[in-house]
């Protein structure tokens, strides 16, 4: 008895130790292995999201407990507030998080991950998180979607009412910018005369009223404003012609200035060319102007360059030569081409060709650049000149102008989808820089000086060159960016989608090459009138250019 008894307290002791009590079971792995938000994944920092278009994937290691999520995920504000939020549950441990309501554009959020949020076993998450989100712009359309000609007759139509509605009721001039008050420009006001030929060709305006407008403008620069050497100074007052000081040596003549506003004359002359006493006078006049300037005298002394500025208070203090490449091509080209005062081909080999060191050859992007700084500079660079000359065809020793305008815009193209400086915005559809407003002052923005500012002139005025890339720019400028970036004369100037910044004004030599330019794409207006200059045709043959338009 007593050895069965033994055995029987061995045999439970046995039993306890081995399986009379229940095994603990070991803690659940519940954690969140991934959060992707706009195919970008597992960062601390999401940026540039689609405010109206919040979709937030959450991938956890274990079955998810669906009643504690609404309380332990939460979207907050800048302010803390909780934004309203919708769960969805493509399986069984994932979750989709979207707003319920739009976010707010170029705003901050938090994600928060609460360290409550457990599996279905009840095992709460291993740590919580917290996620740091910034939206961008508001991708929705801004306009009813229309088609692209008659989006093309809106743009000019309304970019032409700053020139014509805002041109200064005295003079006609155009002012330098929306807050100028009496200070109009000279080179605007070429553009503006060169939009106005646009404008009656379009019916915006009738050709009468462009040629009225055109000689008050002619008459009031003849009559009002003081001349230097022929060349006139860069501002001058609106009201009564005095010469207003760009800087304090730049304040006379200024060459460059003068080429961009007789550019927009000689075109004039070219348009207005019916045998009428009104049509006659403005030729004349126009005529007896463009005769008076002494190009010659640019040369500082008989120097082969020539000079953009000079003073008779301070002669060549400002000591600017006009050498290339830059947006003063058309200067070498009208002086080689007046009647009176003509340069010969070595101040333009020698001067603005540098004897070719102007020179760059070189790619970016696998697009070769044949002449200009690296990357090539502001895109203005490529516009300015070619607003009247004809670039198809184009060539002389140094380059094919159409290869060298296209591919420099091309450059920038690429260099806003390579965004190598993480500007919010910048792709295939927001490029183009130039010199223009910005968050940061007033700057020639290039690719090597780039401040996250875009300038609608830059893509639209490259229409004829880049048709395609330029339209994708102007339906996002329009469409998406419409209700900040669109106004009563067109686009605003500049902007900058890092900074949010809009600018809130126009300038006049941005403005006028959009107008001119997308003419250029659809007709050729304005490189057909001005190619048939004969004076025009002289100078560039004079220079050793070869076009199938001479």
């Amino acid at each position: 008895m007593k050895k069965y008894i033994f055995i029987s307290i061995i045999i439970a002791l046995f039993s306890l130790a081995c399986g009379g009590k229940e095994q603990p079971v070991p803690l659940e792995d519940f954690r969140l292995n991934e959060i992707i938000i706009d195919g970008k994944s597992n960062q601390n920092n999401f940026e540039d999201i689609d405010p109206l278009a919040l979709s937030i994937e959450l991938k956890f290691s274990a079955p998810i407990d669906k009643n504690t999520v609404e309380t332990n995920i939460r979207l907050r504000d800048r302010t803390n507030r909780d934004v309203a939020l919708i769960f969805e549950y493509p399986d069984a441990q994932s979750i989709i998080v979207k707003s319920d309501v739009n976010l707010i554009p170029f705003s901050s959020y938090q994600l928060i991950i609460f360290p409550n949020l457990k599996s279905q076993l009840g095992t709460n998450i291993f740590t919580g998180r917290t996620f740091s989100l910034s939206t961008g712009m508001d991708l929705s359309d801004k306009f009813p979607r229309i088609p692209d000609e008659e989006l093309l007759d809106l743009v000019q139509r309304q970019t032409f009412r700053y020139f014509w509605d805002f041109g200064h009721p005295v003079s006609g001039m155009a002012r330098e910018r929306t807050t100028s008050g009496n200070i109009v420009t000279t080179g605007g006001t070429g553009f503006g005369v060169m939009a106005m030929i646009v404008a009656a060709e379009r019916s915006f305006i009738t050709r009468t009223e462009a040629l009225e407008r055109v000689q008050r403008i002619v008459t009031f620069l003849d009559t009002k404003c003081t001349t230097y050497h022929g060349a006139f100074a860069h501002w001058l007052h609106g009201e009564t012609g005095a010469t207003i000081a760009f800087s304090q040596y730049d304040n006379a003549a200024d060459l460059v200035e003068t080429s961009l506003l007789f550019q927009g004359l000689l075109t004039a002359r070219q348009y207005f060319s019916a045998n009428t006493p009104e049509e006659t006078k403005l030729r004349d006049d126009i005529t007896r102007m463009w005769e008076a300037i002494d190009w010659t005298w640019f040369r500082k002394d008989g120097e082969n360059v020539l000079y953009w500025h000079w003073s008779p208070q301070f002669d060549w203090q400002m000591n600017l030569k006009i050498e290339g490449w830059n947006e003063s091509l058309i200067t070498y080209i009208l002086a080689a081409a007046s009647p009176t005062f003509p340069i010969s081909k070595e101040v333009y080999t020698q001067g603005w060709a540098r004897n070719g060191n102007m020179r760059n050859g070189r790619s970016y992007y696998g697009i070769q650049l044949p002449l200009g700084e690296d990357y090539g500079g502001p895109l203005f660079f490529s516009q300015y000149t070619f607003l009247g000359i004809n670039p198809k065809g184009l060539t002389d020793q140094y380059p094919d102008y159409w290869t060298q305008n296209r591919n420099h815009a091309l450059i920038h193209y690429r260099y806003a989808i390579d965004n190598p400086k993480g500007f919010v915005g910048y792709g295939e559809n927001c490029w183009g820089l130039t010199a223009s407003d910005g968050n940061q002052g007033y700057s020639a923005h290039s690719p090597t000086n780039d401040r996250g500012v875009i300038a609608p002139t830059a893509a639209l005025s490259s229409m004829p060159f880049t048709p395609e890339e330029s339209m994708k720019a102007l339906h996002f400028f329009y469409y998406k960016l419409g209700d900040k970036l669109w106004s009563e004369y067109g686009f605003y100037d500049a902007f900058n989608l890092t900074a949010q910044w809009f600018a809130a004004e126009h300038i006049a030599i941005d403005q006028g090459p959009i107008i001119i330019m997308i003419e250029n794409y659809r007709t050729g207006l304005l490189w057909s009138l001005l190619m048939q200059d004969e004076e025009i045709k002289n100078g560039l043959k004079k220079l050793g250019f070869t076009s199938p338009n001479l």
